[in-house]
């Protein structure tokens, strides 16, 4: 049962759309007012008044961007999503997973991502969705599922990926329609958008995307097919012309970074209508993962600086998956913020990490993250006190080793069931590369606020 205080949040919020219906622009700061009579987590509290400050410079870059959203995405979609946002995934949502964390003992995330399907129209170099059968799927029933218990716990936002979760397109529209509350987001291919997909994604409200594309079309072509990179730019255009929300989600590695870090395709994805962009980088991930497209630590480092430059001067958010540890105090994997549960049902602390000994359609939401591999997330995260090496794969692969023996999990890969000592071997090199420039890193940001606490 809600509390008085969520109903009202909810009016409150409710009504300040009214007026930004009206006239999003002149009417903005009175959904910022009704907004501030809300009780929120400090946290919260901090966020809401940075939102102010940048409303107010009109010189500032997140002022285009606040004003990009109240002018050019569809009413509906944008009353929708302020709502399911802001109070669900947001405000209350963030209060009752709090109290579930400390309730269950056990982490309870912000964001379930999971996979409708391992089926993809695509077949991309290097893909880690490459490493599930096929045929694999979770039933309409299923999914609904793990969203109605999800909400229980207080998580709002739901993201698909595969697979292709296009290829389930009906299905996430009906998903949509029943958890009207809730926050969806698609990672895509973005080849698969028509304009009656359109019209239905601009009545439900409630479902965004991220785009994958690995730079221009050469880059994109290379690891995704020739003439994947044209589609997917007439599927940013459609979703555009109708005022549907999306970014764009690009994978780094040693062939492309040059062009995915540069200040011509950050241009261009802005010029294409993306609010938000994704970087991630090449995790060599399969038996067969081709080890040349890791990036160098001098690649690296260099994302590092550009998406930092980028979030100071150009109005698009910009997140680097790895390189942001510092802003969420490291790996946020393991039900700490979000977790994976791919298309046979396995349970994974993260999309890149195959390991499991919990199956959704064999045990509750809960019992799942309560699993002994989650449970040795929890006890460890941080893994390391150097937040720019926040990754049990990545940056700190001794600790992926030992969570997966200490907790028994086993591999969810069936096409190679690759050993978790042969993975962590392939990147502990690539872990004790980085580490020397993540500490430079490192000392620079945080060095001299650190000298000084200890002299204190």
């Amino acid at each position: 049962m809600k509390s008085p205080k969520s109903f009202l949040s909810k009016v409150a919020i409710k009504e300040g759309i009214k007026y930004l219906e009206k006239d999003p622009i002149t009417n903005f700061p009175k959904l910022v007012d009704w907004a501030g009579k809300i009780t929120m987590l400090p946290s919260q509290r901090h966020q809401y008044e940075q939102v102010i400050k940048m409303w107010e410079d009109k010189d500032c870059i997140w002022h285009d961007f606040i004003e990009r959203i109240l002018t050019e995405i569809h009413p509906n979609i944008r009353k929708t999503l302020l709502m399911n946002f802001t109070i669900n995934a947001g405000i209350e949502g963030l209060k009752h997973i709090s109290q579930n964390k400390e309730k269950y003992d056990c982490n309870i995330p912000w964001a379930i991502l999971m996979d409708p399907t391992s089926a993809c129209n695509l077949k991309c170099i290097g893909c880690w969705a490459a490493e599930y059968k096929k045929n694999d799927s979770m039933d309409y029933d299923t999914l609904s599922n793990i969203v109605k218990q999800g909400k229980e716990l207080g998580t709002y936002m739901y993201i698909y990926s595969g697979g292709e979760p296009m290829v389930r397109r009906d299905d996430i529209i009906k998903l949509a329609r029943e958890h009207n509350d809730c926050v969806f987001l698609a990672f895509t291919n973005g080849t698969l958008f028509d304009e009656e997909y359109a019209k239905q994604l601009q009545e439900v409200g409630n479902v965004t995307f991220a785009i994958s594309i690995e730079g221009f079309e050469e880059q994109t072509d290379m690891r995704r097919g020739k003439g994947t990179y044209q589609k997917v730019i007439k599927g940013m255009d459609l979703l555009r012309e109708h005022g549907i929300p999306f970014g764009f989600s690009s994978c780094y590695h040693s062939k492309n970074e040059d062009i995915v870090s540069s200040e011509e395709y950050i241009d261009f994805m802005i010029e294409k209508g993306c609010y938000f962009g994704w970087i991630f980088t090449y995790m060599p991930l399969g038996k067969d993962a081709v080890l040349d497209l890791v990036a160098t630590p001098e690649q690296r480092k260099h994302m590092y600086y550009k998406v930092r430059e980028y979030r100071k001067t150009k109005p698009i958010f910009t997140m680097d998956f790895w390189n942001d540890g510092e802003y969420v105090d490291g790996c946020i994997a393991g039900g700490r913020n979000y977790l994976h549960i791919n298309a046979n049902g396995d349970v994974e602390p993260c999309a890149f990490i195959h390991y499991s000994s919990a199956n959704i359609k064999e045990v509750s939401l809960l019992e799942a993250l309560q699993q002994p591999l989650f449970q040795q997330y929890r006890k460890y995260q941080p893994f390391n006190d150097n937040m720019l090496r926040p990754c049990p794969l990545l940056d700190n692969p001794e600790f992926l080793k030992k969570m997966v023996h200490e907790s028994g999990a086993e591999s969810t890969q069936p096409m190679d069931r690759e050993n978790v000592d042969d993975l962590t071997n392939k990147t502990k090199g690539v872990a004790e590369q980085w580490e020397p420039v993540a500490e430079e890193l490192w000392q620079q940001s945080h060095g001299c606020a650190n000298c000084k606490a200890a002299n204190e």
